[in-house]
């Protein structure tokens, strides 16, 4: 074993000594070392070009796009071969990655109830359309690691008594004091089931469909250490480790953000580096920010959490058309640890959480923001406090209709293309969802059949309907936001400012601009300065540069060029404009 992986062995055996104690640490290890190389995934088992490929790291050539397996379907063929072919027509290598919801079978909550974690969904392909998908993007998957499904093998075998699956969930007395435990949902915490034994009740975070597993038993953590094994064997190169601030229970605590649930963290990490270097972690924790950050650790955590803050905030400046929130947000915003990285995104398939705007926008002002999303059609969902009381959770409603101008699609679009823009010129990697790249509005209809808010933002479609709505003569949106949201990310792709690791040093301008600029490692310097208000709105270049009279400027995305002493001394932005401006020499 070379040095290198020794040493990370040895923090993998400091872990699992952490986690379960030394007495059964010598089993623990064998069992690693029989985990090792089952799917052909290990440090000694993949050839030097797949080496390569993995530890490529991210660029800004690096953006994500996220959507359920069978978003885009047709006639007599598997949605996943649908949605390959879709992407190879209409999107391309403008983004890198993709996202592929739970693409397992499940009983409830569109896929994050699963059934079976070694199963590809036969409603939606199979094995072989999910490892041509990877063989396309970089591929992520999600490792549904709190919970499974009520329907599961596991849960089955629970219920009847049987080894070793009686173990793997959690019991708790009914009457045991859980006032302390921080809920997601209003849904009761405990579900009652009958067993051999009597009856029983079991932890329930998410639903009573959705049953939380026990990580204080060992054979929990290895039965999810061979599922993602597998899932790299099959192409997966980032793993999103969904709902992980619940994983460990303790009574008496929070039950969220534990330190075990860190250590469980930081062990996968240290497995991924060891057997196959390069594949990713990101961290799904829709909390407030600073617990948000706290995925990073000392940067031997996720490689990626997501900027949950980010959604709403932007929401709540284009709203208001005051930056000074989202700005105050993105000047005290620390530089990621090295090797990590941001996730930016203004929507996913769940609803825009707004417990991230805790301590960032003044509570009277968020009612405000809730009540607007309301009367665009938009429902909220609320989570249980331990008063009894509840509390907005998420809001349930497309980017698209959140930030757009009721009555007038051109400025929707004008606004809604400002709001996508900045959340990719942020540091980071953009994670962009399918609906939004269509500029999907809310599915009410859709809402109504299944009766869950989330539905509103889930919308589906047929081949033949996203080639009429995307025709040269279709009316729809999507005809032109999808053209202008692709050719504005592969003019990011092309700039070396925009690279994750880039440093970004956010602007003091009026209150209805927002602006950050990016320094490229060539000392190239990029600004983007967006317009959130309705009205023209201007500021001073020498806010951006001292100098700028002294540099030739080309404005990226409308395409002029002109030298500093052309320019006019103040930038004016039309309403919701947004400019990449690049000094192209002095």
């Amino acid at each position: 074993m070379r040095v290198v992986e020794r040493a990370v062995f040895e923090r993998i055996r400091d872990r699992l000594a952490r986690l379960y104690g030394d007495a059964d640490l010598p089993r623990l290890l064998q069992r690693l070392e029989l985990l090792v190389g089952r799917y052909g995934v290990g440090a000694h088992c993949l050839e030097p070009q797949a080496v390569q490929a993995r530890c490529r790291g991210w660029d800004q050539r690096d953006a994500v796009l996220i959507t359920y397996g069978d978003m885009v379907s047709a006639d007599g063929e598997a949605p996943l071969a649908t949605l390959r072919r879709f992407l190879a027509s209409r999107v391309g290598d403008a983004v890198s990655g993709l996202h592929i919801l739970p693409f397992f079978p499940y009983s409830s909550d569109d896929g994050f109830a699963v059934i079976d974690y070694r199963a590809v969904d036969p409603a939606l392909g199979s094995w072989d359309d999910i490892d041509a998908l990877g063989g396309d993007y970089r591929l992520m998957a999600d490792l549904v690691i709190n919970h499974v499904s009520g329907q599961s093998h596991w849960f089955r075998a629970y219920c009847n008594g049987l080894a070793p699956e009686r173990h793997y969930f959690i019991e708790v007395e009914p009457d045991a004091d859980l006032s302390a435990v921080v809920r997601p949902r209003t849904a009761p915490l405990l579900r009652a089931v009958q067993t051999p034994a009597g009856e029983r009740h079991v932890w329930a975070t998410f639903g009573p469909d959705q049953l939380d597993v026990d990580f204080s038993n060992p054979d929990v953590l290895f039965e999810y250490l061979d599922i993602l094994l597998l899932y790299v064997y099959h192409g997966t190169q980032i793993i999103r480790l969904d709902a992980i601030a619940y994983l460990w229970k303790q009574l008496g605590t929070p039950c969220i953000h534990l330190p075990q649930t860190h250590e469980v963290v930081k062990l996968l990490r240290d497995l991924l580096q060891m057997l196959a270097p390069g594949v990713l972690l990101i961290t799904e924790t829709n909390v407030p920010h600073a617990e948000n950050l706290s995925y990073f650790g000392a940067g031997d955590e996720a490689h990626m959490v997501y900027q949950f803050s980010l959604p709403p905030l932007l929401l709540h400046a284009l709203h208001t058309g005051d930056a000074h929130c989202l700005t105050d947000w993105a000047a005290n915003l620390a530089p990621p640890p090295a090797g990590c990285t941001y996730f930016n995104f203004t929507a996913s398939h769940d609803g825009i959480g707004v417990r991230p705007l805790e301590g960032l926008v003044p509570p009277a002002e968020l009612d405000a923001l809730v009540a607007a999303m309301e009367q665009r059609g938009g429902l909220v969902s609320r989570r249980s406090n331990p008063d009894g009381s509840a509390t907005p959770y998420e809001l349930n409603i497309t980017y698209y209709d959140a930030v757009g101008v009721p009555g007038d699609r051109e400025a929707s679009i004008r606004r809604f293309l400002c709001s996508q823009t900045i959340a990719m010129s942020l540091q980071g990697i953009p994670g962009i969802y399918l609906n939004s790249l269509l500029g999907a509005d809310n599915d009410l209809a859709g809402m109504e059949l299944t009766g869950r808010a989330r539905t509103i933002n889930r919308r589906k479609w047929t081949e033949a309907e996203l080639d009429g709505m995307l025709a040269a003569d279709s009316d729809h949106q999507a005809a032109q936001v999808l053209p202008e949201y692709l050719r504005r990310l592969n003019l990011r792709r092309m700039q070396p400012a925009f690279h994750p690791d880039a440093p970004q040093s956010v602007l003091e301008l009026p209150q209805g601009l927002f602006g950050i600029r990016r320094d490229a490692a060539d000392g190239t310097r990029l600004w983007m300065v967006a317009n959130l208000t309705g009205r023209k709105t201007s500021c001073a270049m020498s806010r951006l540069d001292r100098h700028w009279q002294r540099h030739r400027w080309q404005e990226l995305i409308s395409g002029w060029g002109a030298d500093g002493s052309e320019l006019p001394s103040r930038l004016t932005l039309d309403p919701w404009q947004l400019v990449w401006l690049a000094q192209t020499g002095s």
